[in-house]
């Protein structure tokens, strides 16, 4: 098998609210990039068959649609979902619901992702919500569970990405958002990492939205990331 390289962890949120505008930065971005990740706010904008139209074209796409409803709804969800093409789906990492997203999906090369804990969510955020876990203890329990549903994956913060990667093993894909290079804006995120932290951390995708699409040069800024991320992969030559 051989190791993917700095472009294709790479994972750009097309996190806009018009066509227009994420054709704009699809276009801008051009060849640099591999992956996009489309979810609620451009899905519902036209964003689904965009998604197609994108993965016809050779690009990998990431629906971050966070699936969660009665089993036969899930199921009867990603059945359509893994005939239109793309690369990873999430759902919230609930055993009952991955379950039937597993099942769903055999046969199909869709790479099913298993949420654990939002990356803008803190320890008190998690008690507000009735949880009596901390974030930490709750991403690995959610961890363990997706690995035993036989999920392809799992979303958390890089904050957890060392514990997590023993529980899951080598082969499942950590995907992990919230991260922002050095000196950038937190935004809305409370547990970020920069982008060679967590590919050290042990992160096998690394999504990454307002740094790159809202810079004055997201083709620029997007190079940067991915010779950040570059410098992070052992040997270098391997992975580029």
């Amino acid at each position: 098998m051989t190791a993917p390289t700095a472009r294709e962890r790479l994972i750009v949120g097309l996190d806009v609210p018009t066509l227009r505008e994420a054709e704009a930065i699809v276009t801008t971005l051009g060849d640099d990039i591999l992956f996009y990740k489309i979810g609620y706010q451009l899905a519902f904008a036209g964003g689904l068959e965009f998604a197609r139209d994108l993965a016809e074209s050779g690009k990998k796409i990431f629906l971050d649609m966070k699936l969660l409803d009665i089993d036969n709804t899930v199921a009867s969800g990603v059945e359509n979902i893994a005939k239109m093409g793309m690369s990873m789906l999430t759902l919230h990492a609930y055993p009952k619901a991955m379950q039937a997203a597993v099942s769903a999906a055999k046969g199909s090369d869709l790479c099913l992702l298993g949420v654990t804990v939002l990356t803008s969510m803190d320890a008190q955020d998690l008690i507000d919500a009735g949880y009596e876990y901390d974030p930490h203890a709750l991403v690995l329990r959610r961890a363990e569970q997706a690995r035993l549903a036989g999920m392809g994956g799992i979303v958390c913060s890089a904050e957890e990405a060392t514990a997590v990667r023993p529980i899951i093993g080598p082969e499942m894909a950590l995907v992990t958002p919230g991260i922002r290079p050095v000196g950038s804006d937190k935004g809305d995120q409370k547990r970020v990492m920069t982008p060679a932290d967590a590919i050290r951390a042990g992160s096998s995708h690394l999504v990454v939205a307002r740094p790159i699409i809202k810079a004055p040069d997201p083709k620029q800024a997007a190079r940067a990331i991915l010779d950040e991320m570059l410098s992070a992969l052992w040997p270098a030559n391997h992975w580029k």
